[in-house]
């Protein structure tokens, strides 16, 4: 898988991958028992996901939510399956998750774009955070260029693109962010 290499072949309790989780350190997603090592980031990516955190957590001083970057985990289960990931950003407002390590109810989730990573932000997590009843928006940032791609519950998840004169209107959280902020 493009998310990373499986560290094991064998199925994980979801409890035995929250407690392994708290020691590991290397950071793991998992996804229906099986376990996935990440996979490191640019210095790029990680200067638009720390601009981002930072224009998030000012643009929602008063307001009731919490924006957490890439080492918080959401969590998402369905009668069928179950999947902890670390998206680079997310934001979630109360009622809050009852749990120190991951969210259950984001609002908003972003993932910034990477070449190891695009195929499955666009798809295996895409489908899956949308079963999320919370999340009102999902959003792909570039890295190599300045785009953003807002796809929102509100539209059947069509997605918005922003370009390098665009401000992107995030009205899960009521911000709204300049791509040249994001991208200073």
């Amino acid at each position: 898988m493009a998310m990373g290499v499986a560290a094991k072949h064998s199925w994980i309790s979801v409890a035995d991958y929250l407690e392994g989780e708290k020691i590991a350190e290397v950071r793991h997603e998992y996804v229906n028992g099986e376990v996935f090592a990440m996979v490191g980031t640019t210095k790029a990516h990680n200067r638009i996901a720390l601009n981002l955190a930072l224009l998030l957590r000012n643009g929602l001083a008063g307001k009731p939510c919490r924006v957490y970057m890439e080492n918080i985990k959401v969590y998402i289960k369905t009668a069928f399956e179950e999947r902890f990931y670390y998206p680079d950003l997310h934001v979630e407002c109360r009622p809050f998750t009852d749990n120190s390590y991951y969210s259950e109810r984001p609002k908003l989730i972003i993932e910034v774009l990477s070449d190891s990573t695009e195929r499955d932000d666009r798809s295996d997590k895409f489908y899956a955070y949308r079963r999320l009843a919370s999340l009102e928006e999902y959003v792909l940032v570039a890295q190599d260029e300045q785009k953003v791609e807002v796809y929102r519950r509100s539209d059947g998840w069509d997605a918005t693109v922003y370009g390098p004169e665009d401000s992107v209107r995030l009205g899960s959280v009521g911000a709204e962010l300049a791509l040249a902020a994001i991208y200073a």
